[in-house]
């Protein structure tokens, strides 16, 4: 595997599957988190997260820079888990940042690593229309994140109730 992209809902799994997936790769293993520890509660999901790895991984905080910071970790590390593409859109729509742009960066960056890169990705779309515009901004632009990843990557799982499921 060079490129994954692992798809799923909240606590379906997604991350757990990408982790052991990227764990058979090898002993020097880079994840990179996009998550900001903004209150005590996603403090708390980021220990869990971080209490789940092992002594192979090193960490790079990635909230913005997410192209870059694959880039530098393909280097160093045998294979790669990002976590979550869903918290990076976020980080950019809050940060008023071109989230076009952004994604087509980071599909330029996963296809011409070398190093196999799995990435996580909440679905958010297959629920009722959010009753808010920045909510569907949102939805809307998840989906069309996920959409461009799916196309570039090798291999697209889709995880709901810990159960994998392949869709490329």
């Amino acid at each position: 595997m060079t490129s994954l992209l692992v798809l799923g809902g909240a606590r379906s799994g997604k991350s757990r599957y990408a982790q052991s997936h990227v764990e058979a790769m090898g002993s020097k293993l880079a994840y990179i988190a996009t998550a900001q520890a903004l209150d005590s509660e996603m403090a708390g999901r980021i220990l869990r997260h971080q209490s789940d790895r092992d002594g192979r991984w090193h960490t790079i905080e990635a909230p913005f820079a997410l192209p870059e910071a694959i880039t530098e970790a393909s280097h160093k590390a045998d294979a790669i888990l990002v976590d979550c593409l869903t918290l990076w859109l976020s980080n950019l729509m809050l940060d008023d940042r071109d989230v076009e742009s952004a994604g087509d960066a980071l599909c330029k960056v996963v296809q011409k690593t070398s190093c196999p890169v799995a990435l996580v990705a909440n679905e958010v779309g297959l629920g009722i229309v959010p009753d808010n515009a920045l909510s569907r901004q949102f939805r809307d632009s998840a989906g069309w994140l996920n959409q461009k990843l799916a196309k570039v990557v090798e291999e697209v799982i889709f995880v709901a109730a810990g159960l994998p499921m392949r869709l490329k």
